[in-house]
């Protein structure tokens, strides 16, 4: 019998229907040591993701690419998978690598991480990645700065970083012309995030292009690439310049188009964002709120 987990040949969103990933071994202790705001159910699933899915659908090798990855949770959790597998490819750790004090007592001290001072956490990363390090290159800085070759394709992306309609714009002009139909994975890991509605809008506009396949608790969505979008279908699916009566248009018309996966009140409350803080299209600047869930 084929082993659902693992059969290539099986309908992308049959197969991650099932969410073969909760059978699928957990991170090992060394990547769960590392701190993230991840669920046990993304760690799994970001573990199952290269181990099993990228094996399959990309034997030949193909980049990964973590944009936002902190300290590197979400980055140890690929990497174990990775490993797992013997992938061939590296996985690119995107991220400025600085940290605040209340980011520290909130995130890092209550998981072991020994006090430290300044807000440079780059020798921390690469300290927690080591286990991975012949598989892990750190990608220092700016995003907005960065540059993605179109032909290094990208066999999965995942997206913590869209914190703006700027980013948002600029990550999908950079890397979803490297994306490789049928096969390579997106996940918006902010979708249902309350101050981050540009990201249904971005894909409502880029409907033609993916096909939206599992949502993740607390805020994630995972797009199979169907086809690659050139430049103008790009130009056209930019946010930057779009008001608010626009965004909610396009937040309400994914909520439609995903009615059966995603919880609808959660793009209500992205509406609710936009009405609340007319013209803001930075996350942080959004009024604070309770938790999503």
């Amino acid at each position: 019998m084929t082993d659902p987990m693992t059969d290539p040949a099986a309908d992308p969103a049959t197969l991650f229907a099932r969410r073969p990933w909760r059978d699928s071994p957990a991170p090992p202790a060394a990547a769960l040591a590392v701190p993230t705001m991840l669920t046990d159910e993304e760690g799994r699933f970001y573990r199952w993701l290269t181990e099993h899915w990228l094996a399959r659908r990309f034997p030949e090798g193909g980049e990964v690419v973590d944009l936002g990855c902190f300290v590197g949770g979400s980055t140890a959790r690929l990497a174990a998978g990775h490993a797992a597998a013997g992938r061939p490819g590296l996985i690119h750790a995107y991220d400025f690598f600085t940290v605040s004090e209340g980011l520290k007592r909130q995130m890092l001290y209550p998981r072991g991480i020994a006090r430290f001072k300044g807000e440079d956490m780059l020798s921390l990363s690469r300290r927690l990645l080591a286990p991975w390090e012949d598989r892990v290159t750190f990608h220092r800085g700016d995003l907005m700065r960065r540059r993605w070759p179109a032909d290094e394709p990208v066999a999965a992306l995942v997206i913590d970083a869209a914190k703006s309609v700027a980013l948002a714009d600029h990550i999908a002009a950079q890397f979803f012309p490297a994306l490789q139909p049928g096969r390579s994975i997106v996940v918006q890991q902010d979708f249902l995030h309350r101050a981050q509605p540009w990201l249904p809008a971005q894909m409502e506009l880029l409907a033609d292009h993916f096909q939206p396949l599992v949502f993740l608790p607390d805020a994630s969505v995972s797009y199979l690439c169907l086809s690659v979008p050139g430049p103008a279908a790009l130009a056209a699916a930019r946010l930057e310049g779009r008001d608010d009566a626009a965004l909610i248009a396009l937040v309400r018309a994914a909520a439609r188009r995903l009615d059966g996966l995603c919880p609808a009140e959660r793009f209500e409350r992205q509406v609710e964002s936009l009405v609340s803080a007319p013209g803001t299209r930075v996350a942080w600047q959004f009024p604070q709120a309770p938790r999503d869930g």
